[in-house]
């Protein structure tokens, strides 16, 4: 995997962080979500088989992440693909196809079918049925027609450090048997890169997409038995960024792949120089903008129709027109409704003086004409309109506005039941309970100023605690303040978890529902009969959005919490002075002073309706937390040691000789693409120095081309005369087996 990146370097800015936040930046720059290259049908070249002879090698460098492959006379390789294969039945044409490599990316089809040769986060082979696949189109690539079926000429391949010998088993039987190969030889593919680069004594660093080596190597010859090995490669370090970033988008509309994060590894990570003091100011207002890299992935946005000023004037005025014809209207009704109720009022009054010189036989004749039960109901019906009059008057048209309620009378509960007729026991009645509607009044009311007296009793206690010991009514201030805060989160979760169809709590509430839409509720449910299809229809569940979301659900709890939030942290605010303005829950979600904004959102405000902004995704620490797992494995959650720790190791224990300390002191190689982070060789340069003693002889370099040049040097290797005694012919294989190899310097078994 190739690295790529430009480091941030910060800027000593003395700048003030709240002038920072709210000065006007320019627009992002986004980087577009990479998707794996299609590169379409390529016709094969057939010149280097021409220009080849049956002593011309083919040199494959057998890589997890790339396959290379060329002749030993060419300077760089042909063909270069994914060693992946997708392997399907076309029902269309009924025949079984195979894309290679990059044609595995042709379409949606392809993709859902890609197989990997090898096993996940290793350079081991576990699939040699897409291991074949990837030789076959290796050949054909290189343009070999050899007339028998067979390659006809040497193939040298890489293999990594300490392959199993399974792996190597299976692959020369599969070299011999399949392609007919006339010899094979295989090397490890650090060693050629170091050979490419003329190393003879040195320390070879790899890190390349599946694991990180360091071989000791002396007279050219590799120590093997004090080689090391750190797993953690690209790989490792794309997979590990892609949970990070759906650790922090758990929500996000786009899908993340395994190959987008490895271009956002190779493109935009960079090895910090001090990776501690750097991370603790990585989220700084100052210089954020450039610190944070911005990944913008395919949306597509709502449109909206902006009007014009003077269209908005328009629909402006038009509703202050609208409002101002429905107040008039409203006055108008109601100054006719008045004008009613007081010619009701009058006629009612002039009823009421009729009736006081009529027989009872004409008053109930009267009464009864109005729909009026008794006297007394007349006299409520005339206190009513009378009430409601003073009320509209004071409203509309400009009344006393003090009105000093009356204290009622009852003076029928004075009289015994034998005195009075059926209507006055009808009266008494009615009275008794408009007395105990009184009465329950003046208790409410009293209890109200009783509640009012506790809560000053209360706060005079509470101010005394606080004068004789501030520093325990502080700390109830503070639990008191997060028992608030849980609740107001389990509020908010619930509240999200009611408008989510799929979780645990909307699914009980829908149970719910669907039992009391039963028509018998009561009844057990068993399996198999009487199936409820209540919430199988999108009806359903709208009316369950509308019973989730009703009025005064949750309003009068959010009210009390909130109010009873601000009220503990303003006492916090005023006695506890590790308590400031930033510790507030409104300071904590205002953006501008939100650390978790500036992970997730950068040094801009966020708009939850931009589908723009909703498919971004913000690259700041993870920028030197991933490559940092190198030198710290710990942060990755990796029982091993760093990549100095294993290099001072290998220096001070595996090495006896001062002489040869010394010389591999001397050159310390680095090849692999997961080398190729800026920084990364001053790093492993400036903490080996702290490590070693100070009169150390440190020389450290890098390879030509990280990635190519082991391909490069196992060419030149297989060109040259020393390759002949690493070769394995076939008559040796027939003989002696496919668990026979040669020794020889590059190898996985070297010669003494």
């Amino acid at each position: 995997m190739t690295i790529t990146s430009t480091r941030y370097i910060a800027t000593s800015s003395a700048t003030n962080q709240s002038d920072i936040r709210f000065s006007p930046k320019p627009p992002p720059r986004t980087w577009s979500a990479t998707e794996p290259p299609f590169k379409g049908y390529q016709a094969p070249p057939t010149d280097g088989y021409v220009q080849s002879s049956r002593n011309t090698a083919i040199v494959i460098d057998n890589g997890a992440s790339l396959l290379r492959a060329g002749w030993s006379f060419d300077k760089s390789p042909r063909v270069a693909f994914p060693a992946t294969v997708a392997r399907y039945r076309d029902r269309k044409i009924n025949r079984t196809v195979s894309y290679v490599g990059y044609n595995a990316f042709a379409d949606a089809t392809t993709r859902g079918q890609i197989r990997n040769a090898f096993e996940q986060g290793s350079s081991i082979v576990g699939n040699w049925d897409v291991m074949e696949g990837l030789l076959d189109y290796t050949f054909v690539s290189l343009g070999i027609a050899a007339e028998d079926g067979g390659v006809g000429r040497p193939i040298v391949m890489t293999e990594p450090v300490a392959n199993l010998g399974y792996s190597r088993k299976t692959m020369t039987e599969l070299l011999f048997e399949c392609y007919s190969a006339p010899s094979i030889a295989f090397g490890i593919d650090s060693l050629f890169s170091y050979k490419y680069n003329k190393g003879r004594h040195g320390l070879v660093v790899s890190s390349s997409h599946t694991a990180t080596h360091l071989i000791p190597v002396l007279d050219s010859k590799p120590i093997l038995s004090s080689a090391t090995r750190l797993n953690w490669g690209g790989f490792h370090g794309a997979d590990y960024l892609l949970k990070l970033l759906r650790l922090k988008y758990p929500t996000f509309p786009g899908k993340l792949t395994e190959y987008q994060t490895e271009v956002m590894v190779r493109d935009h990570c960079y090895i910090s120089q001090d990776y501690e003091k750097e991370m603790s100011s990585y989220l700084d207002w100052s210089g954020l903008e450039d610190r944070d890299h911005v990944i913008q992935y395919p949306f597509t946005e709502q449109i909206v129709i902006e009007k014009t000023e003077e269209e908005l004037a328009r629909i402006a005025e038009r509703k202050r027109e609208g409002g101002r014809r429905l107040q008039e209207q409203a006055a108008k009704m109601r100054l006719e409704k008045l004008v009613r109720k007081e010619q009701t009022l009058e006629y009612y009054k002039n009823l009421q003086e009729q009736l006081a010189n009529q027989t009872k036989k004409e008053i109930k004749r009267l009464l009864d004409e109005d729909e009026f039960k008794d006297e007394a109901q007349l006299q409520r019906t005339i206190q009513d309109l009378e009430k409601s009059i003073r009320k509209a008057r004071n409203k509309d048209v400009g009344g006393p506005e003090n009105i000093e309620e009356v204290e009622p009378t009852f003076p029928l509960l004075d009289v015994a039941d034998e005195n009075l007729d059926e209507a006055g026991l009808k009266e008494k009645r009615h009275q008794r309970l408009m007395k105990s509607g009184y009465e329950a009044r003046v208790r409410a009311k009293v209890e109200k100023e009783l509640e009012r007296a506790r809560i000053a009793e209360e706060e005079r206690l509470d101010d005394e605690r606080r004068e004789t010991n501030i520093q325990g009514w502080l700390e109830e201030r503070r639990a008191a303040r997060l028992t608030l805060l849980q609740r107001i989160k389990e509020r908010d979760r619930l509240k999200a978890d009611l408008g989510n169809r799929k979780s645990l709590a909307s699914q009980m509430r829908m149970k719910t529902l669907a039992n009391l839409a039963s028509d018998q509720p009561d009844k057990k449910r068993r399996r198999g009969g009487d199936d409820d299809s209540f919430g199988a229809n999108d009806d359903d569940w709208g009316v369950y959005r509308t019973v989730a979301t009703g009025e005064h659900s949750d309003d009068e709890e959010e009210e009390d919490l909130g109010a009873g939030l601000k009220g503990v942290e303003a006492q916090l605010l005023k006695y506890d002075p590790s308590f400031n303005e930033n510790n507030t829950l409104e300071a904590q979600t205002d953006w501008t002073q939100s650390l978790v904004h500036a992970f997730l959102r950068g040094p801009r405000p966020f708009d939850p309706e931009s589908q723009q902004e909703a498919h971004q995704i913000h690259l700041n620490v993870e920028r030197i937390r991933v490559p940092e797992v190198v030198f710290q494995p710990s942060i990755a959650g990796l029982d091993q040691a760093g990549i100095v720790d294993i290099a001072a190791d290998i220096i001070n224990q595996g090495l006896a000789k001062a002489q040869d300390r010394n010389g591999v002191l001397g050159d310390i190689f680095l090849t692999g693409g997961n080398t190729m982070f800026t920084g990364f060789d001053e790093r492993l340069n400036r903490e080996l120095r702290a490590v070693l003693p100070i009169e150390a002889p440190i020389n450290l370099r890098k390879a030509k081309d990280p990635v190519i040049d082991a391909w490069r040097g196992a060419a030149q290797w297989a060109a040259g005369a020393e390759s002949a005694q690493g070769f394995v012919t076939r008559e040796e294989y027939q003989e002696k087996g496919s668990e026979y190899m040669k020794e020889h310097n590059l190898g996985n078994a070297t010669a003494i």
